[in-house]
């Protein structure tokens, strides 16, 4: 491949401030790039994806930070990247590279050819990188390999995995892969099977490889009305607004300010009960569309992902190695979003949960079939959510990752929870704003 005669020793820097507020320059300093195949011989072929996979086909980057008291970094790279090998032959198409089918759609193409693996060392300590709960794209993003010249996911494999060592002993895995490979729950399995391998477990979930499960039935057949597809109208100029510098923060929701939350959810008796899930995304949805000035008769839409796998009759088999998830929706006029109490906006939350059925996904994905239509974030708020996640339960033989989370939010409209503290009982929610929008998003989050 042309990015592996390329330049073999990159150096990568940024400015940047450390959690004690001392300014310095982060230096990685990136070997050669390898490609690492599976162990033995893996089918070989073309290997479908679904229409739920198709609908996601983003860059996720990723970074866990490991630091052991017990155990140098010295042998890090070597283990990780011999686990890799292994695993992959559980997890062959990771190794095949993305292509386009006849039909027009993403295939993955299982030519064996590998994952894509790079060793890096840094000038400091873990620590001095920071507060990486807090997305900082210009410092993180050292931290997981770019194919060089990439114009399209197709020239990216799936599977990207950098190992960064630090002065202080401990080292970063930072991985770059395609969503539609697989959601937040199939990832979390592979990177765990991936640390058991590296302990020499065998896989307490191995994957289950086939999608053909969520073929679109033939024919198609729309059941439902599917407006996480629809484009709204921008009203409000909000356009315009985001021409501002975006501003990155992190909100801490521990569980007296969820409680809180939940309280004043409850105040009129119109619900008995509420998640924090369902409690926080209404929150933030009021608080987003407020900051950003939507107008009153503006439409705004609230877009999150549910988790398909229990609500397919038959369920989804255990380590379904794929894309369970689908989008669901709500949409509103901000001036009734803004006027009525919060438990109004919970319970928009909770429709959306409850609309999500076997034959709403079924429908979802006929809706693509027939389409071919990529959900709209027009005047939309994304909510992902990783609080549910147990990336934190990682192991490669260091214990577990003393931090983890995203290099950076993939689009404006996105927020995302992430669970925080010891307990994990915490939810922190990251979000970009224009600076105006952010002090008011920052007012309404202190009023709780």
């Amino acid at each position: 491949m042309v990015f592996l005669t390329q330049v073999v020793e990159v150096q990568e820097s940024a400015t940047m401030e450390s959690s004690n507020g001392h300014v310095f320059q982060l230096s990685v300093k990136q070997g050669e790039p390898t490609l690492v195949p599976p162990a033995e011989e893996t089918e070989q072929g073309l290997y479908f994806l679904s229409n739920l996979d198709q609908n996601i086909a983003v860059i996720v980057r990723t970074i866990y930070c490991f630091k052991s008291e017990e155990k140098g970094n010295e042998k890090a790279g070597e283990v990780i990247k011999n686990a890799l090998k292994k695993v992959l032959v559980h997890y062959y198409p990771l190794a095949g590279r993305l292509s386009i089918s006849s039909e027009g759609k993403l295939i993955v193409d299982c030519s064996g050819e590998g994952a894509v693996f790079v060793e890096a060392e840094a000038n400091c300590a873990m620590k001095e990188i920071g507060d990486i709960t807090k997305p900082d794209p210009e410092t993180l993003r050292k931290l997981v390999y770019d194919i060089p010249a990439a114009k399209n996911i197709l020239e990216i494999p799936p599977l990207v995995a950098q190992v960064t060592k630090f002065k202080c002993g401990g080292f970063v895995l930072g991985l770059c892969m395609n969503h539609c490979m697989f959601d937040g729950i199939g990832a979390m399995q592979f990177v765990n099977s991936w640390s058991e391998t590296a302990r020499g477990l065998p896989l307490s979930v191995p994957p289950f490889l086939d999608r053909s499960l969520l073929k679109a039935r033939n024919p198609p057949k729309i059941d439902h009305q599917h407006q996480e597809f629809a484009e709204i109208e921008d009203k409000s100029s909000i356009s315009d607004i985001y021409n501002d510098e975006l501003v990155y923060r992190s909100f801490c929701f521990d569980p007296e300010k969820l409680d809180k939350l939940k309280m004043k959810a409850m105040e009129h008796g119109v619900l008995d009960k509420c998640t924090t899930f369902e409690v926080l995304s209404a929150f933030v949805w009021k608080a987003r569309t407020e900051s950003l000035g939507f107008h009153p008769d503006q439409n705004t839409k609230l877009l999150f992902a549910v988790d398909g796998r229990p609500k397919f009759s038959p369920p989804l088999p255990e380590g379904y190695f794929g894309n369970g998830i689908v989008l669901t929706n709500s949409i509103c006029q901000a001036g009734e979003l803004l006027e009525k109490p919060l438990s109004f906006a919970v319970g928009l939350v909770k429709d959306a949960i409850n609309m999500v059925t076997n034959s709403y996904i079924r429908s979802a994905i006929d809706y693509f079939e027939v389409t071919r239509a990529r959900p709209s974030l027009a005047s939309t708020l994304l909510i992902t959510t990783w609080s549910r996640l147990t990336f934190h339960t990682t192991d490669f033989g260091w214990g577990e990752p003393v931090l983890s989370g995203p290099v950076a939010l993939p689009e404006k409209e996105v927020i995302l929870f992430l669970s925080h503290g010891k307990e994990r009982k915490s939810i922190n929610v990251l979000l970009g704003l224009p600076a105006s929008s952010m002090k008011i998003f920052q007012e309404l989050v202190q009023i709780y």
